[in-house]
């Protein structure tokens, strides 16, 4: 996974690379450091409409195939900050597999949403 942390859930998103919720274990602890090598984006935090332009090209710059997991509410829907400056979910700006709401999710919420994506990705049936 590629994360793209802004604000406070990254405290919990770090809480998922400890030994206690082994995030190992769903092939997706080793965060990559550059996009062009990542499969999953995790989109964590608030995204102000200033930032939105790189994150789409963070996005842009994944190879095929690609998801996005939604991590927290102020990422599934801009949270409490409804205003001007905040994007009110990113799903304006790039497609997203799962949202994993909360203020901030718990890890084991976190470990559902991945599980929800393994899913998905079994289900689906391209060929790339």
């Amino acid at each position: 996974p590629y994360p793209f942390v802004t604000a406070c859930c990254g405290m919990e998103y770090m809480s998922l690379a400890s030994s206690h919720y082994d995030l190992d274990r769903f092939g997706a602890a080793f965060p990559r450091f550059t996009p062009r090598q990542a499969d999953l984006l995790f989109v964590v935090g608030t995204i102000s409409h200033k930032i939105a332009p790189l994150m789409k090209r963070v996005y842009d710059q994944m190879c095929e195939p690609k998801w996005v997991i939604a991590f927290g509410v102020c990422t599934c829907t801009g949270g409490f900050y409804d205003n001007y400056a905040t994007v009110q979910g990113i799903d304006t700006i790039v497609p997203v597999d799962v949202y994993i709401p909360g203020c901030p999710p718990r890890p084991e919420t976190v470990l559902q949403g991945i599980m929800l994506l393994q899913e998905k990705i079994a289900k689906q049936k391209q060929e790339y």
